[in-house]
């Protein structure tokens, strides 16, 4: 929407889509972790952090929508700093960020795409994990890969998120 006056305004709302995908890992001590539960007896995932793939995604969506970046740019794979670190920490860390840039979070929805564990009997904890670190309702989906070989090497989530600027929080 653009003011009239000032030729232009900040935007009430904004959609941000976030993706990530990571490898199973060959190391039989490494846990899976999806939106902050583990799964000690599942294969983990290869990753600089505890490759939480669905904590991951909705940093990303968080970040592009608010026009902060991305995970790698905040978090890179590359700073010791950031090795074996809990992903939620990382999702509370991202929502921080894009609250001082003046946007609220409304929602995050995820589909996570994986043949095991099924998400279903998890999927309450883990919108709560997640809510818990943005201040939002999350909504997560699981599929299966349907027998597509190149979907089944490891585990890939899409998130959404919505975000509406700080003046608006009357409107809610």
């Amino acid at each position: 929407m653009l003011s009239e006056t000032s030729g232009s305004a900040k935007p009430q709302i904004r959609v941000g889509q976030g993706f990530d995908v990571h490898p199973y890992d060959d190391d039989p001590t490494r846990p899976l972790v999806l939106a902050g539960v583990r799964f000690d007896d599942e294969r983990g995932l290869r990753g600089h952090s505890d490759a939480d793939v669905i904590a991951h995604a909705c940093v990303d969506a968080l970040l592009g929508a608010a026009g902060l970046g991305d995970i790698g740019g905040l978090f890179p794979d590359t700073d010791a700093e950031w090795a074996g670190s809990d992903s939620l920490a990382m999702l509370t860390e991202a929502a921080a960020r894009v609250a001082a840039a003046g946007w609220d979070v409304v929602n995050l929805d995820c589909t996570v795409i994986l043949d095991h564990p099924k998400i279903a009997p998890h999927r309450e904890t883990m919108a709560g994990n997640l809510a818990r670190a943005v201040g939002a309702p999350v909504s997560i989906k699981g599929k299966r890969t349907e027998g597509v070989a190149g979907l089944a090497g490891g585990v890939q989530c899409h998130a959404v998120a919505l975000l509406q600027n700080h003046e608006m929080e009357g409107d809610r």
